[in-house]
């Protein structure tokens, strides 16, 4: 490692995959190409979900916030990745990456419980049709999503302020592609036993909380869906179902891999693999899943665009 005096570097150089110079140039145009998808997608997602009335359900509210998310999720990241794979300058200054730490530990915090928001909004759309706008009130939605984004801006202040405490000696060089806890937590001079454990801990709690809500509201829905008469009925409830779980597999594997075990044993070209699937791939691929998924969604893009068009000639 590089070393200068003072403990906190002016800025760091963020090494990515540096072995392999060759991956520069494609992997470059494999993020610019996704971020582009990224930014598209969820803005049609949350213009359609806003601008149509026919998309005005709990669900959608919640799919807005999640678009809205993965907007931010991929902002954060991808632009400085870009622009360190598009030229030789790999750094990053000091507040950037600890902004970037901060901000990106937040909205990943946010999902994990976002997700699990958006399972109880389908168990009750599934389980309790004939109450469920009763239930699933516009107060109650802005509560759990407002809850959400609370835990998730709590346990980031938490993690990335013992984080951003640790002495550094001077090391400048980041074994990663931006600034994520676990990758500064590894450059600290110091016994980092208590980051590594409190970020394990607190990760499992954040992780397998709502993914055991998940899991537990899939138990009833899959139970509900069997005992739907109309085949139409259970087809569309698997499609809408099967949307969401299929976002949280996505977001939720290499979140498990990369956060719940000793970072020791992981090899550190596996983990940027799996953080740019996560990071990147996921935000892109959600919109385009619930899109091609859902015939609503469909629809009312559909309707968008032949207004956009009809105000366009008059």
């Amino acid at each position: 490692m590089k070393h200068m005096n003072e403990s906190f570097p002016e800025d760091f150089i963020l090494m990515g995959f540096t072995k392999y110079p060759w991956l520069d140039l494609p992997l470059f145009f494999v993020l610019l190409i996704s971020y582009m998808f990224t930014l598209l997608g969820n803005i049609a997602i949350i213009l359609v979900s806003q601008l149509d009335s026919q998309l005005q359900s709990p669900m959608y509210f919640f799919l807005t916030n999640l678009s809205f998310l993965d907007f931010c999720f991929s902002t954060t990241t991808i632009p400085q990745m870009l622009f360190n794979l598009g030229g030789p300058n790999k750094n990053i200054t000091y507040v950037g990456c600890m902004v970037q730490a901060y901000v990106f530990h937040w909205l990943g915090c946010t999902e994990c419980v976002l997700l699990g928001t958006m399972a109880l909004d389908r168990y009750v759309a599934v389980c309790k049709p004939l109450t469920y706008s009763v239930i699933m009130n516009h107060k109650l939605c802005l509560l759990l999503s407002s809850t959400a984004w609370l835990i998730g801006l709590a346990n980031s202040l938490l993690q990335s302020t013992l984080t951003v405490q640790l002495p550094l000696c001077g090391n400048q060089e980041l074994d990663h592609f931006f600034c994520e806890l676990p990758g500064l937590i590894k450059m600290a001079c110091v016994d980092t036993t208590v980051n590594e454990l409190t970020l394990a801990v607190v990760a499992t709690f954040l992780i397998m909380g709502p993914l055991s809500m998940i899991l537990v509201s899939y138990g009833y829905i899959t139970q509900a869906v069997f005992r739907i008469p109309s085949a139409n009925g259970r087809l569309k409830a698997f499609n809408t179902c099967s949307s969401h779980f299929l976002v949280v597999s996505l977001f939720y594997g290499p979140g498990i891999y990369i956060y719940m075990q000793p970072s020791a044993d992981h090899p550190q070209d596996l983990i940027k693999a799996l953080t740019l699937f996560y990071c990147v791939i996921t935000p892109m691929a959600n919109p385009f899943i619930y899109t091609l998924r859902n015939k609503d969604v469909k629809s009312a893009l559909r309707r968008l665009l032949r207004r956009a068009i009809l105000s366009k000639r008059i």
